[in-house]
């Protein structure tokens, strides 16, 4: 965004006397274009400075005479022109001076009113900065070759003369010559390129520096071209400079000249060994056994690499932190005497790729074999440990095969064996990319840093991973504060100028639960990335709030109202937070277990949303399907291609005033089953009327008395959607689920919630059949509170005196069932038949319908 694109929407009184020799109709036709020329960088008033003004003028009318041929006020523009021209074309640094003062006014009205600028204001005005540095440079260079070729054509005399003044004039305690002489010019050339370098070189430390911000889903531009070629640009300006200092060597005196020369090779030392770098860094969190790439690249290997009949190669080795920092106070020119851990797949040939003009080692096959660990500072745990990768290689550079042993290091990697250390490792290296200086000495990171820095950072992680556009909002912030200072008294001013420490954000559980700050973090970027990208992204979501805010909210609004939350106890969970109004005025808000990934890859948020009618309005006051319409899946009606009935899974949630209503009813048979209508047992007296039934002389077994659950508010996951009704018990009561059964077999009610068909009974084999939910007779059931939670006993071997379990296990039959059997044969199935008839015909109930064989033609005359 350029700066007129601001200002222009600014109050013209802001800028009253700005616009007087330059009118503002001037500025807006020339908008971006004015903004990107030196004019602020145009000091002084020597040969160069007024070139460049003279420059400047020249290419503005150039501008207005291409603007023009395309303006409808082409008579006015042309009239700019003339002024222009008549105004400045004698003195073009007056033109330079009222630009820099208008756009000076304009940065400073903005400053007042945003307290910055734009983004892209500073970059472009060091890359202006180093491009007119640049054409200094050449210009100076330029002279130096002028003044030269008339000290050859001097006399000897002459030139003694002019080095015993040299001498005499001798320097100032900054070394800087007087005069206008050769040597003089020679001085400053090689003063201005030291300062390009050191522009070069801070350049190369920002695009490091953002290129580990990247690490935390900062936006980084990768390209390195423009970066080469000021490399390129100043290495050619000391190639130039190097040989005008050796070829007026005699003039200059021999001290003199070894200071230039050693100065020159220390630019060129600087510029080859900044140039070597990382251009893709390895993994910051590194399991061992896993392969990993990376690549390294040197920007001056095209300009400068000789032939050679061996390859230069590239080595990876595994450093500590105590041997990156000797590395780095050693100036990286020192080999690496031992690596701390083994690389699989660590060299590479660097190679020059004339196409692209680029010289590069790619490690594709990289494999971190074993880590040999260091000794760890006072509770320092494994995560928190931090190596890197030294990329390493010896090469000879220009005419002269000057020796260079170059040396990259990568950014701090943490090294892990199991997956459950990524957590805590990943916290390593946020906090290390977030809070490292521009230069520091590896890998020393501030131990507190301001809260609103890190916002700024959780903000930027999260945006990067969730990978949206819509970031944390000021009420965020407010609660993570709360959540990591421990204190929700406070305001949220109160936590403005307080700052946070690592063990704050990594160390130190969270007062009441089992998880670090950044742990509990971590999982809700994970579940957000995972399930909820697009409802966060169309801000359905509040997310960061706490269940006793969310009270206050919801308090005063309508029945049905909700909003939806992270789990506040729970890593990686968001629940659904929701008011009920009772019919006496009461309000309860109440909060449903909160849903992990996992379940909502079973059934969406937006579906179990749909779900639960209970659910009217999104807080505000949005109705549910306008705010969620969009996240619904269509749900399959009919049936598939292959002639299936579709089926569905529906989520239920009940509130304790619902699980107080009476028992629902029964299903009712389908019409089309060929099934008993047999009663269901209740739980005053099932056996009495089950022993009634099935044999009058059978002593029923004691029934336990019905075990009274724990009531939860969860949420429901119910059977597919087939007019089957849910069985839980946690939710609703014992319901009868009838079962087609064939006329070859005996229905019976075989416990409070089922009727099954059974095989014909037999003297191997008990009529009973339990399913988990239903209550078991003493002897078939362990009465311990948590029966899953014990060991399974072993299966007994099948025998007559057995039964079948509620699970399909064998199971010996209980004593109460053994001695009410006595010597007692077993009834035939006729028999069984006609006592069932009788047993109904004496309650008052409807008999069977006789059985047909459908094995008989002749038995069916319909057919």
């Amino acid at each position: 965004m350029s700066l007129w694109s601001l200002v222009s929407h600014m109050p013209p009184e802001q800028f009253s006397g700005l616009f007087g020799e330059f009118p503002c109709d001037l500025r807006s036709l020339l908008a971006d274009w004015l903004e990107n020329q030196p004019w602020e960088f145009i000091t002084g008033a020597d040969s160069f400075c007024t070139n460049a003004a003279g420059a400047l003028l020249s290419a503005m009318v150039e501008k207005l005479r291409s603007l023009a041929s395309s303006n409808e006020q082409q008579c006015q523009v042309l009239q700019h022109i003339g002024n222009l021209e008549n105004t400045y074309r004698r003195d073009p640094l007056r033109l330079v001076a009222v630009v820099k003062r208008i756009l000076e006014g304009e940065r400073a009205a903005l400053l007042k009113r945003d307290r910055h600028l734009p983004l892209n204001f500073h970059r472009r005005q060091e890359e202006l900065k180093f491009g007119l540095d640049l054409q200094r440079l050449q210009h100076r260079v330029g002279e130096i070759q002028a003044l030269q070729e008339g000290w050859k054509q001097m006399g000897e005399g002459t030139r003694a003369c002019r080095q015993t003044k040299l001498q005499e004039s001798q320097l100032k305690t900054d070394g800087k010559l007087q005069g206008n002489d050769l040597p003089s010019l020679i001085l400053e050339a090689v003063k201005e390129l030291e300062g390009a370098k050191l522009q070069v070189l801070k350049r190369l430390h920002i695009w490091k520096r953002q290129q580990q911000l990247a690490g935390n889903g900062a936006v980084f531009e990768e390209n390195l071209a423009p970066l080469q070629k000021r490399c390129e640009n100043l290495v050619d300006i000391y190639f130039q400079l190097q040989q005008q200092v050796v070829a007026v060597g005699g003039e200059l005196g021999s001290d003199l000249l070894s200071r230039l020369l050693e100065r020159l090779n220390t630019v060129l030392s600087a510029l080859v060994e900044s140039s070597f770098l990382v251009e893709k860094q390895p993994p910051q969190v590194l399991k061992t056994q896993t392969k990993f790439q990376a690549s390294v690249r040197f920007l001056l290997g095209p300009r400068l690499l000789q032939a050679s009949a061996k390859p230069y190669v590239v080595k990876a080795d595994m450093v500590t932190e105590k041997q990156a920092r000797e590395l780095a106070l050693g100036g990286y020119g020192t080999p690496l005497s031992e690596s701390t851990g083994e690389i699989v797949h660590n060299t590479v040939a660097l190679e020059i790729n004339s196409t692209s003009a680029t010289s590069c080692a790619t490690f594709k096959n990289m494999l971190l074999k074993k880590i040999k660990r260091c000794e760890r500072k006072g509770s320092e745990s494994v995560t928190e440990e931090k190596c890197a990768v030294l990329f390493s290689t010896d090469v000879t550079l220009g005419p002269g095969n000057l020796p260079f042993h170059l040396q990259a290091l990568s950014l701090p990697i943490v090294v892990i064996v199991h997956g459950n250390q990524d957590n805590n490792a990943k916290a390593t290296v946020l906090w290390d990319n977030a809070f490292s200086e521009l230069e520091r000495v590896p890998f020393v990171v501030a131990e507190r840093v301001p809260w609103e820095k890190m916002c700024e950072t959780l903000n930027l992680r999260f945006m990067a991973e969730v990978q949206t556009s819509k970031g944390l909002l000021p009420e965020h912030y407010f609660f993570l504060a709360q959540k990591i200072f421990n204190n929700s008294s406070a305001s949220p001013e109160d936590f403005h100028n307080r700052s946070v420490s690592w063990a704050q954000f990594n160390k130190e559980i969270l007062p009441g639960r089992g998880f670090t700050f950044w742990q509990w973090f971590d999982g809700v970027l994970d579940l957000t990335k995972r399930c909820l990208k697009s409802y966060w992204s169309d801000r359905l979501i509040i997310g960061f709030i706490s269940k006793q805010y969310v009270s206050k909210l919801l308090g005063p609004k309508p029945h049905g109202t909700f909003l939806l939350r992270f789990s506040d106890s729970e890593i990686g969970g968001i629940t659904i937070a929701h008011v009920i109004r009772g019919q006496d005025g009461s309000i309860q808000v109440e909060n449903i277990q909160p849903f992990s990934a996992k379940d909502l890859h079973i059934r969406s948020l937006g579906d179990r949303i749909r779900d639960l009618a209970q659910l009217r309005n999104l807080y505000p006051d949005k109705p549910k399907d306008q705010a969620f319409g969009s996240h619904y899946n269509k749900e399959q009606m009919g049936k598939d291609g292959r002639g299936y009935v579709s089926t569905a899974i529906k989520m239920t949630v009940e509130s304790e005033r619902d699980q107080k209503l009476p028992p629902q009813e029964s299903v009712p048979a389908p019409a089309s089953a060929n099934m008993y209508s047999l009663p269901g047992l209740t739980p005053e007296q099932p056996m009495d009327h089950l022993c009634q039934v099935l044999a009058p002389d059978m002593r029923p077994p004691a029934f336990p008395a019905q075990r009274v659950l724990p009531q939860f508010h969860a949420p429901e996951e119910a059977s597919m959607s087939m007019g089957i009704p849910s069985a839980s018990p946690f939710h609703s009561p014992p319901t009868l689920l009838p079962v087609p059964v064939s006329t070859t077999t005996t229905p019976l009610p075989l416990g409070p919630n089922v009727a099954f068909g059974c095989q014909p009974l037999s003297p191997d084999l008990l009529p009973y059949r339990y399913l988990p939910e239903d209550p078991l007779p003493l002897g078939l059931e362990d009465l311990s509170p948590h029966p899953m939670d014990e060991e399974m006993p072993e299966i007994a071997p099948f025998s007559p005196a057995s039964h079948v379990s509620a699970f399909g296990a064998l199971l010996p039959a209980p004593p109460q069932l053994l001695a009410g059997l006595g010597t007692v044969d077993l009834p035939s199935e006729d028999e069984l038949t006609q006592l069932l008839y009788e047993a109904q015909m004496e309650e008052g109930l409807q008999p069977p319908p006789q059985p047909c064989s459908y094995g008989d033609p002749m038995a069916n005359p319909s057919w």
